[in-house]
């Protein structure tokens, strides 16, 4: 019988377990909605798509892993702090492996897992120094140097999210401070950027949705089409988002950096504008070395790193042997 493991990816919305196999093939998807972030029923709702998937499949499992937003203990799984769910000491490990005894139970960082799954799945196949970073209503990511996943002393690495870009007249964060990258490269902050520069474009089709319903999509395929609000937004957007990524080359010097979440959909059409960017910006290694690209496993990079971590009996990725 052929061995899997269970991927989980835990958001603050949805659950979502996939059967993973040792090549990264998923086999099957579970999903369940989130509306109460209290513990009890976020074990609940992830226990019930695990044991669909585990009973659905005739795979012989050997673990399960678990991408959970927020800060994670790797020993016991239990989530530190978790602004998403409002979470502090919560022991997920634990509760999961008192609802499956019979499997191992790896808790990690989801957009470490992410970087983990594109990696060793997915567009960082091949590299040594690779870069993840995950657009969405926040930026999430993960590093791998020499061929291993960097984790730090308390399993912080890789938060470039919250490094300031524009510390004077920025964007205010989530995380409470001013200009962080996350405030004004992600796909909340590519809505914040148009709804700056509104005043100045009184007739933007833009305006004639509210607010809340204001997408990085719609905005996108408004610039695609010329329209001068969208034009002037997505140029500011992608002006913060080059800066950012020259800061990342500059901190790990990478061979790849690759863009995933809802924002990267843009595709050719942002990476072509970012790249003169960043490498206008990039000084102390040589501009044009660092390859930026689309990540490739879209939304399935979080299960499928997190079945691969419980495969490999823990989240860091093993480097290539070397031969002599």
């Amino acid at each position: 019988m052929d061995r899997a493991t269970i991927g989980v990816d835990l958001g603050g919305s949805h659950v979502m377990a996939a059967v993973v196999d040792e090549e990264g093939k998923i086999h099957s998807k579970h999903e369940q909605d989130i509306d109460d972030h209290a513990p009890a029923a976020v074990v609940n709702a992830l226990a019930t798509v695990v044991k669909l998937a585990i009973d659905g499949t005739k795979h012989d499992i050997v673990g399960i892993g678990i991408g959970s937003p927020g800060n994670i203990d790797p020993t016991t799984g239990t989530i530190r702090y978790s602004p998403n769910f409002g979470w502090e000491n919560v022991p997920l490990g634990q509760r999961v492996r008192d609802a499956f005894p019979k499997y191992r139970v790896f808790v990690a960082n989801d957009a470490r897992c992410a970087t983990l799954g594109e990696y060793v799945h997915g567009v960082g196949q091949g590299t040594q120094d690779f870069v993840l970073l995950t657009l969405g209503t926040g930026i999430g990511g993960g590093i791998v140097t020499g061929g291993v996943l960097a984790l730090g002393s308390q399993m912080g690495a890789g938060e470039f999210g919250h490094h300031q870009i524009r510390p004077d007249g920025g964007f205010i964060c989530g995380c409470g401070k001013v200009g962080c990258f996350e405030a004004q490269a992600s796909g909340t902050g590519l809505i914040r950027h148009a709804m700056r520069l509104a005043p100045s474009f009184p007739r933007s089709g833009l305006l004639d949705v509210p607010r809340e319903r204001l997408g990085s999509k719609a905005i996108r395929k408004a610039a695609q089409a010329g329209d001068g609000h969208a034009l002037a937004t997505w140029s500011a957007y992608c002006d913060d988002l080059a800066l950012g990524l020259a800061n990342v080359i500059a901190f790990v010097n990478p061979e790849v950096i690759a863009l995933g979440g809802g924002v990267s959909s843009a595709g050719d059409f942002m990476i072509e504008r970012i790249k003169p960017l960043v490498d206008l910006r990039t000084t102390m290694v040589p501009r044009g070395t660092t390859r930026i690209v689309r990540a490739t496993l879209g939304n399935d990079a979080g299960a499928v790193g997190a079945a691969t971590a419980a495969m490999r009996g823990g989240l860091i990725a093993q480097p290539p042997a070397v031969i002599a």
